[in-house]
């Protein structure tokens, strides 16, 4: 069944219901009120007959005055003396079958609801008698079939406005979905992401469903693009070295290794581009690492011992002056493993692009810690700042191949930060240097 019958349905019978509750409940409610209505005036036509009677004393003016007081469609008996309406019951024997313990009761005559009470009078010697009161309630029967009738013909009459404003609520709540599914249809035959149109001022749930399909496929087609540009610049990347590396190699083949010279340069030239596609393959294995599975384990570390013990091996390795500043006393929460992975991806980088010493500042400001790592380089010009941590951008292609430069490091650097929960910004200026700070938030 479609969601769209399902709700025509479903809001048709609840206002039926609803409606015929409140038409029954109406019903019962005049009912009652009729009922009470006929019994004060029952009750207000009996007490008049006893405040006479209390006034009479002859037994025949008592008779000529109850039938004064009868019912025009009732009759009364005060013991053994019955007096009836005759255009009501005739000769027909009247059933006074009352439950004294009540204020009325309900019986029936030839099929018409009667009520009967009894009050207690004086008669004219003395004698303390009931006074037993019955009228038919044919106008009462008249007018709750009157009403019955009018009910039904309203609930008739209603269920066309309901019928109506099932379906247009059904094509209210549908149509956003119907958008939604026609505009999936065509984004999965056309391979495009379609978007669909939403107003502007909207602000019900429907509404927020169709702004939320929209940045979904909008999230989704700069993921497609990013894969895109990813697949596309890791081919460029890898294709380069191999393109090396085979010119080389048909350069041995052709020469073979007679001349020393031509077949050093040749087997350096390999090796070079070997470690560099080894090192873009590791990095790109890490990378999709950060993208799906990366785990955190988090300690308290003394911080700046364990910047040393960082900066140590490659002030060792590569020949490079580090020095670190900062409180020797602060510890902090953080992942040993990972924080020692993003420094050594921004030390790194340090050391290939500048040749002065490189600076590690380390200051608690309030609940944040910052790691600066400072260098004297050549600098970053401020129109490639924007794009600095995307994967494979570089700012000087030249330089970085000399360098051994994948574009990768800082894309890692940036998934490791977030992971952390750091904030991971670079200050650069050309001809001054390059200042990357690691703000990481209190645990």
């Amino acid at each position: 069944m479609r969601l769209k019958t399902k709700i025509h349905l479903f809001s048709t019978m609840i206002m039926l219901v609803i409606l015929t509750l409140t038409n029954v409940g109406i019903y019962f409610l005049f009912e009652k009120t009729a009922y009470r209505s006929e019994y004060s005036q029952l009750l207000t036509r009996a007490q008049e007959l006893t405040t006479s009677l209390s006034k009479t004393t002859e037994q025949m003016d008592a008779r000529t005055i109850i039938m004064a007081h009868v019912p025009a469609n009732g009759a009364v008996r005060i013991g053994k003396i019955t007096v009836a309406s005759q255009t009501t019951f005739g000769s027909e024997k009247i059933n006074f079958d009352i439950n004294h313990k009540e204020r009325y009761t309900i019986g029936a005559f030839n099929g018409t609801k009667t009520m009967a009470i009894s009050v207690p009078a004086i008669w004219p010697n003395g004698e303390v008698v009931q006074v037993e009161m019955v009228q038919l309630m044919e106008d009462l029967k008249d007018s709750l079939r009157l009403l019955k009738l009018i009910l039904i013909a309203v609930t008739i009459a209603a269920m066309i406005p309901i019928v109506a404003s099932s379906i247009t609520l059904g094509r209210i709540v549908t149509r956003p979905i119907e958008k939604l599914t026609t505009t999936m249809i065509e984004s999965r035959q056309s391979g495009k992401y379609e978007k669909i149109t939403v107003p502007l001022k909207g602000k019900d749930e429907l509404t927020q469903m169709s702004r939320t399909f929209n940045d979904m496929m909008e999230q989704l087609e700069q993921n497609y693009k990013k894969q895109e540009q990813f697949v596309s610049n890791a081919s460029h990347e890898l294709k380069t070295p191999l393109t090396v590396i085979e010119s080389y190699s048909q350069l041995l083949l052709r020469r073979g290794f007679d001349n020393r010279a031509v077949a050093k340069e040749a087997v350096e030239a390999i090796s070079g581009e070997s470690g560099r596609m080894k090192e873009m393959i590791t990095q790109l294995l890490e990378l999709a690492k950060t993208n799906g599975s990366m785990t955190f384990q988090f300690e308290e570390v003394a911080l700046y011992p364990f910047i040393q013990e960082v900066t140590e091996p490659m002030r060792i390795a590569y020949d490079r002056a580090f020095h670190v500043a900062g409180d020797v006393d602060i510890s902090w929460v953080t992942d040993r493993a990972r924080l020692k992975q993003l420094l050594f991806i921004l030390l790194d980088n340090a050391r290939k692009y500048s040749d002065g010493e490189i600076n590690v500042q380390l200051r608690q400001m309030d609940d944040q810690l910052k790691i600066s790592v400072v260098d004297q380089g050549g600098g970053i010009p401020a129109e490639h700042l924007p794009h600095i941590f995307d994967r494979f951008y570089r700012v000087d292609k030249d330089r970085s191949r000399k360098t051994g430069g994948t574009g990768l490091g800082l894309s890692i650097a940036k998934e490791i930060a977030q992971g952390l929960g750091a904030d991971l910004t670079i200050d650069s200026e050309v001809g001054v240097g390059t200042t990357v700070q690691i703000s990481l938030p209190k645990r």
